[in-house]
């Protein structure tokens, strides 16, 4: 019986409708920008695998780094201990985040790190004696599939069965540079029916949404705004983290800082699960208190495991790297080479661009998951790429190592899908 037999008989994949799509690729090995099959084909990884191995798959430095923390310390509880690597990433890491943040807390995954800042606003409420109860966010967001974060996501697709079961949670549209006036009187209504404890948002780029766009001037005002009614603002910068949108951080783009930051997938390179959760000083002295009960009582079996904070740590060093930097800004040239010649292609709807992150809009109307998507992304595998449209939407997010060659055979395959589709 070969691997994906095997599969069939207990495995139960992800985004997956089985009865429709029952047939999983058996991946075998992965280097660089490149996955293997069992039948020794390779595959561009455009995606990262989910934005997560940025400095490409089975990096040497990571995993040597990996290794040696193996030999020494593998996995201990964090609560009442802690070690060298957890302590070193948290200071290499507020190095590079916003200077207002100050305190962190490990956790699992992306989806956990929003729960916690979800979990932080609310509760930041509740000890001050304010007690508000309900959220802020975007449409169309999406912040991981646990219950608190489902709640402030706008995609059903993903959200339909659970509703019921939700925080209250109140929604805006993206500004766009002509609505901010009717989205500030909205939030100000909101506020005036039910005081909001926090908003929650993408910062520049809606990944789940289809890589939508918006500009850093155009949120300016809707976080001013949260400042000044004592809306905790929270920052999802699980998927633009870490240098996808030209910077550290989507956040340095933008003059006023979140109170709150949910980091994970390429905070370890890939190679291991680990999220955190970044707070300023004010929020963390609202849970400092003599009252036990006034504390941030969540806690993951796995935080702060060793092996993945020393990942994270052999990260930030390469992000940091002039090659990675280097290469960071080559890609986004690449990428607007190939806006350029999209320009007036008739399937081509329109093209956008933050950092290294590039999508286009196809000119036709398809479902998320429907059965052309699923066509499309035959198409690109049969060119040995690996690319997984939202919808209509094709975008590229492939690892810094990328080369000119791996990329030309990405942009090749979206061209023969625009040719044949």
């Amino acid at each position: 019986m070969n691997l994906t037999e095997r599969d069939k008989k207990h495995i139960w994949h992800p985004l997956t409708q089985h009865k429709l799509h029952p047939e999983s690729k058996p991946i075998v090995k992965a280097k660089g920008a490149l996955l293997y099959d069992e039948d020794g084909k390779e595959y561009v990884d455009a995606i990262s695998s989910w934005y997560t191995a940025m400095y490409g798959h089975c990096n040497d430095f990571i995993i040597e780094r990996a290794h040696k923390q193996m030999l020494r310390l593998d996995q201990i509880i964090f609560s009442g201990f802690t070690h060298e690597p957890a302590v070193e990433l948290s200071e290499k890491l507020m190095a590079i985040l916003p200077d207002n943040q100050q305190k962190l807390m490990f956790n699992d995954n992306g989806s956990t790190a929003t729960e916690i800042g979800i979990k932080m606003a609310l509760q930041f409420h509740h000890n001050k004696g304010t007690n508000r109860k309900t959220l802020l966010a975007f449409e169309e967001g999406f912040h991981g599939d646990t219950l608190g974060a489902m709640s402030v996501s706008g995609l059903s697709v993903y959200n339909g069965p659970f509703e019921d079961y939700f925080i209250d949670v109140k929604r805006i549209p993206l500004p766009n540079g002509e609505n901010e006036t009717a989205i500030l009187k909205a939030i100000e209504s909101f506020h005036a029916e039910t005081p909001l404890a926090g908003f929650i948002y993408e910062p520049l780029v809606q990944g789940a949404a289809g890589m939508k766009m918006y500009q850093a001037e155009h949120l300016e005002s809707v976080l001013r705004k949260c400042k000044e009614l004592g809306i905790i603002t929270v920052a999802d910068e699980v998927m633009t983290g870490f240098g996808k949108t030209g910077s550290y951080f989507a956040s340095d783009h933008i003059t006023v800082k979140p109170d709150v930051m949910c980091l994970s997938k390429a905070l370890t390179a890939g190679l291991v699960p680990m999220g955190i959760t970044t707070c300023t000083q004010e929020i963390y002295d609202a849970f400092y208190d003599d009252d036990i009960g006034k504390g941030l009582f969540h806690a993951h079996t796995y935080s702060a495991n060793p092996i993945a904070c020393a990942t994270a740590i052999a990260g930030i060093e390469l992000l940091q790297s002039e090659e990675i930097q280097s290469n960071i800004k080559q890609i986004e040239s690449w990428h607007q080479q190939f806006a350029k010649e999209l320009e007036q292609h008739p399937k081509v709807h329109l093209t956008r661009q933050q950092g290294v992150i590039f999508a286009l809009e196809l000119a036709i109307e398809m479902e998320r998951y429907g059965n052309l998507r699923y066509q499309i992304y035959e198409s690109c595998m049969a060119e040995g790429v690996c690319l997984r449209p939202l919808g209509a939407t094709i975008y590229i997010l492939a690892p810094y190592v990328t080369t000119r060659d791996q990329m030309e055979r990405v942009y090749a395959a979206i061209r023969k899908v625009l040719d044949v589709f």
